[in-house]
This record gives structure tokens, sequence and C-alpha cells, in this order.
């Protein structure tokens, strides 16, 4: 399986709703690697490294969770170095 890494930015009502400790769970009961931080904007950034298939099944736990709070999301993927070994929340 191919390993990735996807940056993606979400938009919308994406702070102030347990956005973060909530994607923070879901990662790690799927083995995601990585971490999610908000901007002061609004928008919250996530870094997350699994097999491509898993990364996809990430992204419609949180689409499907939080579908009333995101707006618009922005994807960008690559391969992946492995330089995480948790998933985190920065601040």
């Amino acid at each position: 399986m191919l390993k990735i890494q996807a940056h993606i930015i979400f938009k919308g009502r994406v702070q102030g709703v347990g956005f973060r400790f909530t994607v923070q769970r879901i990662a790690l009961n799927l083995g995601i690697t990585g971490w999610i931080k908000n901007f002061a904007n609004g928008d919250v950034e996530v870094i997350a490294e699994a097999d491509r298939e898993i990364v996809d099944i990430f992204l419609n736990k949180i689409r499907d969770y939080f579908k009333r709070y995101i707006i618009d999301e922005e994807i960008n993927t690559t391969e992946t170095a492995g330089e995480f070994s948790d998933f985190e929340i920065r601040f």
C-alpha cells in the first residue's frame, strides 16, 4: 500500500466545536500520524500520514461528523517521509 502525507485546510465553522479533539480521536483510532492546528483566521490545518485508503476513510469520517460545519477544504497529497509517530494537537 502507498503511504501518503495529506495536508488539509478545513474552512467553515471548524473552531469552537470540538473539531481538533474529535479529529485527533478519529486519527488515533485509524492509526494515522501527524497533527492538527487552529489558524487565527478560523481555519484548521491537518497533516495526516497513512495508507491512502486509510486517509480517505479519515477524511470521510471528518466530513460526515462535521458536515454542518465544514464549508470548504483544500487537500494536497505527497509521498510521506514517515516523520511522525503519533497524532497531536498543536497550539
